[in-house]
């Protein structure tokens, strides 16, 4: 599997978890790691060329600080332009069908406090819905999010277990030792034109 991982943070220097998680993926052989704030510094988006990298990959990776419930303004201009009417969904917009979609964020907050009667008062996957629909028009597989909690607050030793975490899932969906379909967002449902795009598996006459 080809990853495109567009990274988002506006001071990747002065991050804590985003630069290590960075890190962790950003050299590794046959992903693409892409930073659209050093790419785009005046928010002017080459939409062709993204599209041109939208189509060389299978799994698509937003990471990104979880900003206020969302993510960083460079990731929703890049939504806005590139995921084009007719290019991405709409009448003969199946560039990205039979792909996949899939955040890795970190937030401030503790993990309890994405709950119904935590702080914050919605769960994680409730406040990515609008990624969730994003992948779905577009006849994309979305994935569980890959979230590190409270990470400010986390040791050295410990953001760096989080940290081969995600490397070592980016490496398992790269390699193919760890199946996207069984990694779908909680209670997501394939579109139609996901399922249109992969290859079914041969029947055996019997």
């Amino acid at each position: 599997m080809k990853i495109l991982i567009l990274f988002a943070h506006p001071r990747p220097s002065s991050s804590h978890v985003q630069r290590v998680l960075a890190d962790a993926v950003r050299d590794l052989a046959g992903i693409t790691f892409h930073d659209l704030y050093a790419a785009y510094p005046d928010f002017t988006i080459d939409v062709a060329y993204e599209q041109a990298l939208l189509l060389e990959h299978d799994l698509i990776v937003l990471q990104h600080p979880f900003y206020w419930y969302s993510a960083p303004a460079i990731i929703k201009e890049w939504l806005d332009l590139v995921l084009a009417l007719g290019w991405a969904y709409g009448p003969g917009g199946d560039k990205l069908s039979g792909k996949f979609l899939m955040n890795a964020l970190s937030t401030g907050g503790v993990e309890a406090a994405y709950r119904r009667h935590g702080r914050n008062r919605f769960e994680i996957a409730e406040l990515l819905n609008p990624y969730n629909q994003s992948a779905h028009l577009c006849g994309m597989a979305y994935l569980e999010p890959f979230t590190v909690f409270a990470g400010r607050w986390l040791t050295a030793e410990d953001l760096a277990l989080r940290a081969s975490d995600y490397q070592g899932l980016i490496e398992g969906l790269r390699d193919g030792h760890i199946d996207p379909l069984a990694r779908l967002a909680k209670g997501y449902s394939l579109p139609l034109a996901f399922t249109n795009q992969r290859p079914q598996k041969k029947r055996h006459a019997t």
